[in-house]
């Protein structure tokens, strides 16, 4: 692998400031409801009602079909385009392809989520050649971003040196860089984990937020931090995974533009007290 740009190395990224960020994020929501942008999503099959229904809940509308022969027209006409590699079949390879030029010639920002590249090279080599298509967003958890930076040092740095423009790793700390600004965020709840398609819906967010937005770090940290919040107050409702979806779509609902300039600066000082205390 070629060797990063310095600009996106990883000591020329700095943070940025919070309450400027966080006021910036709840007029972003507010944009976004405002325009209810239309997201076309290539997704994971086994989460499809579940993504609709989380850009539904924020403020989004879907659009859904893989069909290579009308996939270029969904697309040109769409505001974001995700492309989710969870189901990855000969059908949807050809789509993704046909999405992505669309995209690219329509001007429309589009996010790649690379779903277990670590498992199947046919799928990292996929994952590699989009790369270079230029996402606005990659939204991977630290394992697949690690993949698809080939053993470099800082993984990071190696994808925005290879295509992507932000790079939002996400787990139990997430963190969003661009070349030059990182944030790290702390919200959300244990039952994420344990409903299926979490981080799917973490990538349609910032589909819905790239779509609406001149700044994908912008889009990305508002997304994270909306489904932290979310999955913060859908969790202390739920009884259990069962019941923590549908909590989690009401409180994507409910959120308000106020919640994210109070809290976004909690969630980003809640990540710096783990990272000092080492986790």
């Amino acid at each position: 692998m070629s060797a990063s740009r310095p600009d996106v190395d990883r000591q020329a990224r700095s943070a940025v400031p919070v309450d400027a960020l966080a006021a910036s994020a709840a007029d972003l929501l507010g944009r976004l409801r405002a325009r209810a942008p239309r997201v076309h999503c290539i997704t994971n099959t086994v989460v499809t009602a579940f993504t609709a229904n989380a850009l539904l809940a924020i403020g989004a509308v879907p659009s859904m079909t893989t069909d290579p022969a009308e996939i270029g027209a969904f697309v040109g006409s769409a505001d974001g385009l995700l492309v989710n590699l969870g189901t990855c079949d000969d059908e949807r390879r050809r789509a993704i392809r046909i999405a992505v030029a669309a995209a690219n010639a329509a001007a429309r920002p589009w996010v790649l989520d690379p779903v277990m590249v670590e498992r199947a090279p046919p799928r990292l080599a996929l994952a590699r050649d989009l790369l270079a298509e230029r996402p606005a967003i990659v939204r991977a958890n630290a394992t697949e971003v690690a993949t698809l930076g080939g053993g470099h040092p800082d993984p990071t740095a190696a994808l925005l040196g290879l295509g992507a423009r932000v790079v939002a790793c996400t787990g139990a700390r997430d963190r969003v860089d661009a070349a030059s600004r990182t944030v790290e965020l702390a919200a959300g709840h244990p039952l994420m984990a344990r409903v299926t398609g979490v981080g799917c819906v973490a990538s349609a967010l910032a589909t819905a937020f790239a779509a609406v937005a001149d700044d994908p770090f912008l889009a990305a940290v508002t997304a994270l931090t909306c489904l932290g919040l979310a999955g913060e107050s859908g969790g202390a409702r739920a009884s259990g995974p069962g019941s923590f979806e549908p909590a989690l779509l009401d409180a994507l609902h409910a959120l308000d533009p106020s919640d994210l300039e109070r809290e976004l600066p909690r969630v980003v000082d809640a990540a710096r007290a783990t990272s000092r205390g080492g986790r």
